[in-house]
């Protein structure tokens, strides 16, 4: 069977409508890898492949494609998929390639075509994903790609109704690279962000201290100001006492004789 390489290949030379600007993920298949010939309709039925394993689908328009592969730390992936179609359509059509972490976190593509938009003319569509570097670890709170099982899922989000149900026929490859330990999220930073634009003077000598400003003396310095709490609290003291002594003489017995 023709692997994708070659049915992209074909694709490029019969004139498909292809997103402007957009670079297809190319990834390698395996020497030997059997082909898979189906795809799940959901998370939990989704099938299982391998990087490099070539797949081949029948499918129709509408169908939700999902499939499954193992990602390991220091991993760089790339999707790559091409949808041809076997009869002529009515309108255009955006068609989708998502991936999802095993959390079911859609996963942010740094290059491919993910989302194209072909016109009724076309016979086929590329779509193409490139996920992040794979990490040992992360924050919980991060949306980080972490080791695990990763998901696929191939859609059309757009598209004129009479072209619902029509066949297709679905070619997918996902290829994984090691990369060589370094990541964008750890790298280090040559030079700042915002440059200094306030930057200080030069000191040829050093700088003479000022003089310390004498405290000045007064008899009244140890009192406190008015309106501090200290004053508030020996005010309250003094009224609580005469309180206290008010209220003894007049609740007091008077003595028998």
């Amino acid at each position: 069977m023709r692997t994708l390489i070659r049915v992209a290949a074909a694709t490029a030379a019969a004139g498909l409508a292809l997103t402007p600007g957009a670079a297809l993920a190319a990834p390698s298949p395996s020497p030997g890898a059997t082909t898979v010939t189906k795809a799940g309709t959901s998370f939990l039925t989704a099938t299982t492949i391998t990087a490099g394993q070539p797949v081949r689908v029948g499918a129709s328009t509408g169908d939700h494609l999902y499939w499954s592969f193992r990602a390991e730390a220091g991993q760089v992936h790339e999707v790559g998929v091409t949808v041809t179609f076997g009869k002529p359509r009515t309108g255009p059509s955006t068609w989708t390639v998502d991936v999802f972490d095993g959390l079911r976190r859609r996963q942010a593509c740094t290059a491919g075509a993910q989302t194209p938009t072909v016109d009724a003319a076309a016979t086929g569509v590329t779509l193409g994903c490139t996920l992040r570097r794979v990490r040992p670890w992360a924050e919980p709170w991060s949306g980080d790609p972490l080791p695990g099982t990763y998901y696929v899922r191939l859609s059309v989000t757009d598209l004129p109704e009479p072209d619902l149900g029509l066949p297709i026929e679905v070619d997918l490859l996902a290829g994984a690279t090691d990369s060589d330990g370094a990541s964008g999220d750890d790298g280090e930073l040559a030079a700042p962000l915002v440059p200094n634009t306030r930057a200080g003077t030069v000191l040829t000598a050093e700088p003479t201290p000022e003089p310390a400003a004498e405290e000045e003396t007064d008899l009244t310095g140890w009192l406190p100001e008015a309106g501090s709490r200290w004053v508030w609290t020996s005010v309250g003291g003094v009224l609580a006492a005469v309180a206290g002594v008010v209220g003894f003489a007049l609740t007091r017995r008077p003595r028998r004789r």
